[in-house]
């Protein structure tokens, strides 16, 4: 069911109304021990404005680099850019120089804003001006720090946000672009407007029903879409508390933050949920009443696992870059409402959010099928991008009549859960069939078994074939079963014979090459594979 909604408040505005409202209690803390009540939050970030546009930012100068870990201090940068009406552009700093470079030139940023701690740490070479947060210290006069204080604790909303500038922003204006993650090919990226974010921080807010006492964990890097949406924007613009931590693998520190601020609500990948389980103690988990799992397929062993252990069930939800990200998610037990039901579906990935529309199409014929049916999934709604940077044909065809073009191929059921069966990239047209990877890939993890914690552990995909085209090969680290013996399970799980992997198509690796984001790096895996077992001659 279509629900229509409108963002119309702006993203500042709510920033700035949120922060009033919570002035004297806690609104943002991170694990370095760093904490901010939503006036000093306001306060600083007023600060850091004004110190950008007087000493840093030309006139012209549209786009402003980031390179933060979430964190009290990455929080602040992003919202001085905002609030100096610019365009933040949170860059991925788990790349290499050359892909961060080539997102700095298609998005003509000058200046990049960081610090030198955590350049150290990183050891890139940026092709930009690096601006460090260490420097504004000295930089910031008396009668700065007394202004934004007294704009932040004693100025009406209404009359500071008009003399930012505030109330000419409009929903089409860019909120952010977002490179996408380059796991099939160079990043592009993605531009979301100040629509596609309020949306679906309105959206997330049914969902999972927030509320004042909710304390929101946010692990998620700001250059990886869910993070920017839900670990930022959620919380600026409504009124719960943010805890950040800048490594979502370092498990330990993430559990000692969840337990320090009593955090309720976390967002991640299953990659981190299986770190957790192995390395966080039960006591430390013990106030999340509500997980969301996206970017992979949630394995429900991994589910049974998480509840047992810390008696809270993670639920499955599904967004991309493009969709601002969220498009559906489960709504966990103990956030629905009282007496509902219905609302969750294990094996899905939710409903679509309030506002959001879904159709399945033929991936032959392009026409919309029934429920039930797999196909090509498109989204429509005010999540949907303005559309790829400087990329406007690849825009195009993506988008058609308002309806954006995912990728992925799901199952829309008569309930109207949406089910994602696997990406038009991951399957394999062999003898005139659709040979689904990831149907593969799941079942070969079952044959294998051993630890949910694991990890990834075999991973599917094809090189070109002479003779059939393609050629389904797998990758996958030390396990004791032999090809033989998967190949076997293959055949007892019903697989036909098209989809089961000749002997000498299996090869061992050490791991499984992963993303940053914790999503499975496709292009490197392809490479291996096209490394490993050759391309055919011309």
């Amino acid at each position: 069911m279509e629900r229509r909604r409108s963002w119309t408040s702006g993203l500042a505005r709510s920033f700035v109304r949120t922060c009033k409202k919570r002035k004297r209690g806690s609104k943002i803390a991170d694990s370095t021990g760093n904490e901010l009540s939503g006036g000093g939050l306001l306060t600083r970030s007023l600060i850091l404005r004004r110190l950008l546009l007087r000493d840093v930012l030309a006139d012209d100068e549209a786009f402003v680099g980031l390179l933060v870990p979430p964190s009290v201090a990455g929080v602040v940068a992003n919202m001085a850019c905002t609030l100096a009406r610019r365009v933040p552009v949170n860059l991925n700093y788990t790349v290499t120089s050359e892909v961060i470079n080539e997102c700095i030139r298609q998005a003509g940023i000058k200046h990049v804003i960081t610090s030198r701690a955590f350049m150290e740490k990183v050891k890139l070479e940026v092709a930009a001006e690096l601006v460090f947060l260490e420097d504004f210290r000295s930089k910031a006069r008396f009668r700065d720090k007394l202004s934004c204080s007294l704009a932040a604790y004693g100025v009406p909303a209404a009359w500071l946000e008009r003399s930012l500038g505030l109330h000419r922003v409009t929903g089409d204006d860019l909120a952010t672009v977002i490179f996408t993650s380059g796991s099939t090919g160079t990043p592009k990226g993605v531009m979301l407007t100040e629509t596609n974010i309020g949306s679906n921080v309105q959206a997330i807010e049914e969902i999972i029903r927030l509320n004042r006492s909710d304390v929101l964990v946010g692990v998620l890097p700001f250059f990886h879409s869910f993070g920017y949406t839900v670990c930022l924007w959620v919380v600026m613009c409504l009124d719960v508390k943010g805890v950040y931590h800048f490594n979502p693998l370092e498990a330990k520190q993430v559990g000692r933050l969840v337990k320090k601020h009593a955090g309720t609500v976390i967002v991640v990948t299953p990659t981190f949920l299986r770190t957790y389980l192995r390395r966080c103690d039960v006591d430390e988990f013990a106030t999340l009443d509500a997980i969301v799992a996206g970017a992979e397929k949630l394995p429900r062993e991994l589910c049974d696992a998480f509840e047992a252990k810390f008696g809270v069930r993670p639920v499955e939800g599904y967004g991309t870059t493009e969709l601002s990200p969220v498009v559906s998610a489960n709504i966990p037990p103990s956030r629905s409402p009282s007496g509902t039901v219905g609302n969750l579906k294990e094996g899905t990935v939710g409903r679509p959010a309030p506002g959001v529309s879904a159709k399945i199409t033929d991936l032959d014929t392009g026409k919309e099928v029934g429920t039930g049916r797999p196909g090509m999934l498109w989204i429509k709604g005010p999540n949907v991008m303005k559309g790829y940077l400087g990329h406007d044909e690849v825009t195009a065809e993506v988008i058609r009549d308002g309806w954006y073009m995912t990728g992925d191929i799901a199952i829309i059921d008569e309930d109207g859960f949406l089910q994602i069966t696997g990406r038009q990239s991951r399957f394999s047209k062999i003898g005139g069939e659709m040979v689904p990877h990831l149907k593969i890939e799941e079942a070969l993890a079952r044959i294998i078994g051993g630890d949910e914690e694991e990890g990834f552990r075999v991973v599917v995909t094809a090189v070109t074939d002479e003779r059939k085209g393609e050629r389904i090969v797998v990758l996958h680290t030390a396990i004791s079963k032999t090809p033989e013996e998967l190949r076997r399970g293959l055949s007892e799980l019903g697989f036909p014979n098209l989809f089961i992997p000749s002997e000498d198509s299996f090869y061992q690796v050490d791991e499984i090459p992963v993303l940053g984001t914790g999503k499975l790096d496709l292009r490197q895996i392809k490479q291996l594979a096209l490394f490993v077992f050759g391309q055919p001659s011309g």
